[in-house]
């Protein structure tokens, strides 16, 4: 119950439907709206299978008509219209609400919530055709047909709407004698038919202007205002991308949306502290003392081929560390950490308001069928539903249980598995330092480590995307060896999985790279050796925060290129391949040209079988990169910007011009993916926390500073650098070399009574380090809870507007029913006075 935007499209136009019966829309007769389209061969042996589905179908009330595909001989399409009378009673079975007669001005004025109420509103100049207007619904009953505003039959169903009641009654009609024989679902998965879709409104280009009312079409209008590159910086036209595509994939845009304008300010704070790091690279301390330090001498940093390098040979490393770790990291790391409570806490109020937009308050999942696999598993083993009250096939909980298990263990191998592949990375990283500090080249072995970074990061991408190809088949695999019993469990346990192995497929080196790289070196003259062969990696000079920027910033960039071209690229090169065999079997441009538009959109490629699933993993996991490691790399958020103003109209331009035309379906929100979103939220504040604390150098900077250093001023680094290093005797070695070279710890010089022991600097650091790190936690968990507290997930203005309209429309209701009694007397006592004598 609420005033919502209704587009009257084409009520009163009889121009628009000629058109679209010219394009293919129609029956031969050009009234009936074709409103689903099942496929099939006529070489299937399922011949009685269909038949008697297609009589059932006729039998609900649904209209059938069948014709040959113009390309293809052993194509044929069935076309199906849902009259009038049977859209009257599912819509009341599955309590659709539509738009209310009385229409209204008991809101004298608009609603003003804290954050814009839509911003992605309709550009009316752009969008001529879309006329609003405010209007109440209640679920359509048949009983009380007066008080829905009916102008046009033909329209007052929108076409998705339309589509999802065939869908249902689709879904529900049996093709055999037997409870569980029925629903296309199973005549696809049994190749009855080869595919079922609802019809595309025309094609996405036309000749007709935008401003054109008579030969309007929706998918024209997205593809003119919303898919086309030109259209990057316009806000999304989410009404109407929910009227053509339906809730669950308007929902989804909504979110990208969000997310996306949410990433502008956090960009620009990052881009901020990139841009204060790159000011004052060349006034930093640090930076100074490292590329005037000519006469330090470094104690060599591989086994053999290493040769003695002055530290100021570090100034670049030293300045380019700068960029990243300064003093600005701490704010943003604790400001990133904010943002994603906000951005969170807003989507839910976000939500709320499209929920409410949208007319999904009071929805409901429908009871879902259950899985034919689950059926043919089960079937033995029947209870009552609690819902329905019918008996249905039920998974006994030993069994449950064992299965879950073994998917469990699945899923540890395969995270095994990962952790193998970043062991064979960091052996490789072990092996090519040496050989590059030996290269004959002078620029690779001059700057060696980066050249072993470098080849490391992109030799573990490409184990990544490698191994994610297994992944989603191992994914598979376990998920149907669980057999859950609807879609919908599938969907959330194959979700589930694929994040959980693509996330720490894409993050295991990342964490070994802040956490573990340099950290268990040893010193020189006592180097810890992986299989008493290979000498540990250690940190460069100026740190381990520039291997962890080179890491996060190739993959995350490297990740987002592949994903937009298979997105876009896949789906290109297969309906191009459609029309290259379309030209070696003789078809002319001319006869693509004259194509129906059900035969086009069969040409089109299918929505993938994970429906969502990989648009909000690839976005999930974009998530992760721009809060995890948020410390180490503060232009994440606006490498993720610009990805997703791509991203935004990539999908865009993939679901209207290469994909079918999806089956409108109905959502309130996002699924597993909020909780998912949630946990990566706490997660980047334990990771920030360490990765200030332990891999970046701002904690024994600030303990120098307000502890050793040698100026009365607070925050003064004077003499850090050489506070930071260690002395060594190369005479230790055995390598002909003699004197002292430094290195990055804090131990006692050779000529200590202690040599080589931790100094008190070092436990200094130590606790000043677990002491960030528990104040950091406590203190950001403590604003997001207090944050989370201060926003409620629904407008306060928005819970009484609902409260206000459901007293409304009551009160509507009533009056309605009223005058309608009253007229019904009226006519009766007329019909009484005409029969006196």
């Amino acid at each position: 119950m609420r005033v919502s935007l209704f587009y009257h499209i084409g009520i009163g136009c009889p121009g628009r439907y000629d058109a679209m019966a010219s394009s293919g829309l129609f029956f031969k007769d050009g009234k009936k709206r074709i409103d689903y389209i099942l496929v099939y061969k006529k070489s299937s042996p399922q011949v009685e299978k269909r038949s008697t589905f297609e009589k059932n179908l006729r039998a609900e009330g649904l209209m059938l008509e069948r014709e040959p595909a113009v390309t293809n001989s052993d194509i044929m399409f069935v076309k199906i219209h849902c009259p009038w009378e049977t859209l009257c009673k599912y819509a009341e079975r599955m309590n659709i609400r539509m738009p209310f007669r009385y229409c209204g001005n008991y809101f004298k004025k608009p609603i003003i919530y804290w954050l814009p109420r839509n911003p992605m509103k309709l550009d009316k100049e752009a969008l001529p055709d879309l006329e609003e207007t405010d209007c109440y619904t209640a679920p359509f009953s048949r009983a009380r047909i007066h008080h829905f505003t009916i102008n046009n039959k033909d329209s007052f169903f929108s076409n998705s709407t339309r589509s999802r009641i065939v869908h249902h009654v689709l879904q529900r009609t049996k093709y055999e004698d037997g409870k569980s024989k029925m629903g296309i679902n199973r005549l696809l998965n049994n190749g009855t038919y080869e595919a079922a879709f609802p019809p595309h409104e025309g094609s996405h280009k036309s000749r007709h202007p935008i401003k054109t009312h008579g030969a309007q079409n929706h998918r024209h209008l997205l593809y003119e205002r919303w898919a086309r590159w030109g259209m990057w910086y316009k806000y999304q036209p989410l009404d109407l991308i929910r009227r053509y595509f339906g809730e669950k994939i308007g929902l989804y845009f909504a979110w990208l949306g969000w997310y996306t304008g949410m990433l502008i300010p956090a960009a620009l704070v990052g881009l901020f502290v990139f841009l204060y790091g790159l000011f004052t690279m060349d006034s930093s301390q640090v930076s100074k003392e490292i590329c005037e330090a000519n006469e330090t001498i470094m104690c060599p940093m591989c086994e053999r081929n290493c040769t003695l390098q002055k530290l100021n040979e570090s100034c670049i490393y030293a300045k380019v560390t700068h960029l990243f770790d300064n003093g600005g990291t701490v704010f943003f790391a604790i400001f990133m950490a904010i943002w994603a409570t906000v951005f969170l806490e807003f989507w839910k109020r976000r939500r709320a308001v499209l929920t409410y937009d949208w007319d999904l308050i009071d929805w409901e999942d429908e009871e879902e069928e259950l899985r034919p696999q689950f059926e043919a598993k089960y079937s033995q083993v029947e209870r009552v539903n609690p819902i329905t009250g019918k008996p249905e096939p039920f998974q006994p909980f030993p069994d449950k249980l064992s299965r879950l298990m073994v998917s469990v263990s699945g899923i540890f191998f395969m995270i095994s598995l990962v952790l193998t592949a970043v062991f064979a990375v960091v052996v490789y990283r072990l092996v090519a330092m040496e050989q590059f500090a030996s290269f004959k080249w002078y620029f690779i072995k001059k700057y060696w480590q980066f050249a072993t970074s470098g080849t490391g990061v992109c030799i573990n991408f490409m184990i990544i995307m490698s191994l994610n190809v297994v992944y989603e088949k191992v994914a598979y695999l376990l998920t149907d060896l669980e057999h859950p019993r609807t879609e919908s469990e599938w969907e959330n346990s194959f979700a589930l999985k694929m994040f959980l192995f693509q996330f720490v497929n894409l993050n295991s080196s990342i964490f070994y790279i802040a956490f573990f790289l340099g950290r268990f070196a040893g010193r020189p003259g006592k180097y810890n050796k992986l299989f008493n062969r290979w000498r540990l990696e250690e940190c460069h000079p100026s740190g381990c925060l520039i291997d962890l920027c080179l890491q996060m910033g190739v993959i995350m960039v490297l990740k987002q290129m592949w994903n937009n071209f298979m997105e876009l690229g896949y789906p290109l090169l297969q309906n191009w391949w459609s029309r290259r065999k379309m030209k070696r079997r003789g078809q002319s441009m001319e006869t693509k040209i004259s194509l129906p538009q059900w035969e086009k959109d069969w040409n089109l490629q299918p929505m993938n079988l994970h429906g969502l699933m990989d648009e909000y993993l690839e976005m999930v996991l974009q998530f992760g990169f721009t809060t995890i490691f948020v410390a180490a790399f503060p232009l994440a958020p606006l490498l993720a910007l610009l990805n997703n103003i791509i991203e935004i109209r990539l999908d865009a331009y993939k679901f209207v011009t290469q994909w079918r035309r999806p089956m409108p379906a109905r959502a309130t929100d996002i699924g597993i993916w909020y909780g998912i979103l949630e946990g990566i939220g706490v997660l980047a504040v334990i990771t920030n926390a360490f990765v200030i604390a332990i891999t970046s150098d701002y904690i024994p900077r600030f303990v120098y500073a307000y502890k050793y250093g040698p100026c009365t001023d607070q925050g003064c680094l004077k003499g850090y650098v050489n506070s930071s290093l260690s002395v060594f005797d190369l005479s230790e070695l055995g390598m002909g070399y003699s004197g002292y070279c430094r290195y990055r710890d804090y131990r006692a010089p050779p000529w200590s009574s202690t040599p080589y022991e931790f100094t008190l600097q070092f436990w200094h650091v130590l606790a000043a380090r677990l002491a960030f790190i528990i104040v950091f936690e406590h203190l950001v968990f403590g604003i997001k809870s207090f944050i989370a507290y201060l926003i409620p997930d629904v407008p306060k203005d928005l819970c009484d507007r609902m409260r206000r309209e459901k007293y409304l429309v009551q009160e509507m209701m009533y009056e309605a029913e009223l005058e309608h009694l009253q007229r019904e007397r009226k006519k009766n006592g007329k019909q009484y006075h005409h029969e006196w004598p």
